[in-house]
C-alpha cells in the first residue's frame, strides 16, 4: 500500500478513505489503532497519527475515548460526495471542454459512453 509518491500519513489516510468507500470499512466500525497501523506498515506511530487526525478533522472518523477510533456514521456518503464532486471536476469537465473544442457534441459523449455499459 505504502510508495514513495505521496507523505505516509496521506496515503494511511487515503487507504482509510478507499477502504470506507468500498464497504471494507463500516460506518461505526472500529479501526485498527495507530500502533497496529504503525506495526503493520512499520512505521513512527506518530506519522499513523497524523493521517488520523485528519481524517477525524474531515468528519471521516471519531474518537472514543479510551477504546479507540471508528468510521463516523456518515462518512462514505460525505466520502463519495466529495468524490463526485471531484470527479466531475478533474475529469467530465476537461473532457467535455476538449470535447467542445474538437467538435465532439455532447450527446455524442453519452451516445459513446451508453454503448461501453
Amino acid at each position: 500500500m505504502l510508495d514513495d509518491r505521496s507523505p505516509i500519513y496521506l496515503q494511511i489516510a487515503n487507504g482509510i478513505k478507499d477502504d470506507v468507500l468500498s464497504g471494507t470499512l463500516k460506518e461505526d466500525e472500529q479501526i485498527m489503532s495507530t500502533n497496529q497501523y504503525a506495526a503493520f506498515y512499520q512505521i513512527n506511530p506518530a506519522t499513523a497519527a497524523k493521517g488520523f487526525a485528519q481524517l477525524v478533522d474531515e468528519g471521516v472518523l471519531y474518537k472514543k475515548r479510551g477504546i479507540g477510533m471508528f468510521v463516523s456514521p456518515d462518512a462514505r456518503a460525505r466520502l463519495r460526495r466529495q468524490r463526485r464532486e471531484r470527479f466531475f471536476a478533474d475529469v467530465v469537465d476537461p473532457m467535455v471542454a476538449e470535447a467542445r473544442m474538437i467538435g465532439v457534441d455532447v450527446q455524442e459523449i453519452l451516445d459513446y459512453l451508453g454503448r461501453k455499459r
